[in-house]
């Protein structure tokens, strides 16, 4: 595998970069490109399109105050890079909460599919029982957070210290799942297209207990973002999340993964559910 070199500064929203086409009513048509760089096994990587489809959502509602709640893409097929269109629809718009809905497809082809809510603040009782896990911070003279070199493409664009989990393809029998702190390998100020990203960014919690290169292609992925960020404890644009991922069950090819991302001081971001396929990795 050819040496994976570091993106370039701004990658991250170059190659996520929506620009709107056309515009009727509640309908709006964007243009983006799926850059190179994204892949994972065999295609883009999940996460990088989530977030590129959440870019284009948050414009259509063109409402700063709602932030994104609730997003699930079914991810169709693979596109190779080159454009895309991303059409939005604004189901329902009501005085608090934004319903939406967005198909990405190229040359008529469907790609993905998304139904997605942005949402104002509500008043309720704050209570947190979701313990993020008792782990060490980071030493950055000592942990950089640089990809395997083995590692697929899209991994440059990350910071990923690992945690909690067994070496790959071990065929360990302890619990399937990673745990790691995560960030972009370009300083940038954590947002909801960060947690996007990070909600699929490390090892699929199966490969633990596998002994074959595998590749595991995302079926669909739920994101249900926890709070309303950039806060102001989180504008430290090298400052690293903790992301834990886990798995119960594998069946008939298919899996689930149950993921959540808490900021530095403990507070959750991000819970996240993922069903997705285990195929061998290309060549095998």
């Amino acid at each position: 595998m050819a040496e994976l070199r570091a993106p370039e500064p701004g990658a991250f929203d170059r190659d996520t970069a929506v620009h709107l086409e056309e515009s009727s009513g509640q309908v709006h048509t964007f243009a983006a490109e799926v850059a190179t760089g994204w892949r994972a096994g065999r295609g883009p990587h999940g996460g990088y399109l989530a977030a590129m489809i959440l870019r284009a959502l948050g414009e259509a509602v063109a409402d700063r105050d709602r932030a994104p709640r609730s997003l699930t893409i079914h991810y169709a097929r693979s596109p190779e890079p080159g454009p895309v269109r991303i059409h939005t629809v604004l189901e329902r718009v009501g005085r608090s909460l934004s319903t939406l809905s967005a198909r990405v497809e190229r040359d008529g082809s469907t790609i993905a599919l998304a139904l997605a809510a942005f949402s104002l603040p509500w008043s309720a009782p704050e209570i947190a029982e979701l313990q993020m896990p008792d782990v060490a911070a980071v030493d950055p003279a000592l942990e950089s957070g640089a990809p395997h070199p083995m590692a697929p493409p899209f991994t440059r664009h990350l910071r990923v210290v690992p945690r909690i989990g067994s070496i790959p393809f071990s065929g360990s029998h302890a619990p399937m799942e990673f745990g790691a702190w995560v960030g972009h390998a370009q300083p940038r100020t954590l947002d909801a297209l960060s947690l996007a990203l990070f909600c699929d960014a490390l090892l699929p919690a199966p490969f633990s207990r596998l002994t074959e290169p595998t590749v595991s292609p995302t079926v669909d992925l739920t994101i249900h973002f926890r709070a309303s960020v950039p806060r102001l404890q989180d504008t430290d644009p090298d400052a690293l999340c903790f992301a834990h991922f886990g798995c119960r069950l594998i069946h008939e090819g298919f899996f689930e993964e149950d993921g959540v991302v808490w900021a530095p001081d403990g507070t959750v971001l991000a819970q996240s559910r993922q069903l997705a396929l285990l195929l061998p990795a290309p060549g095998e």
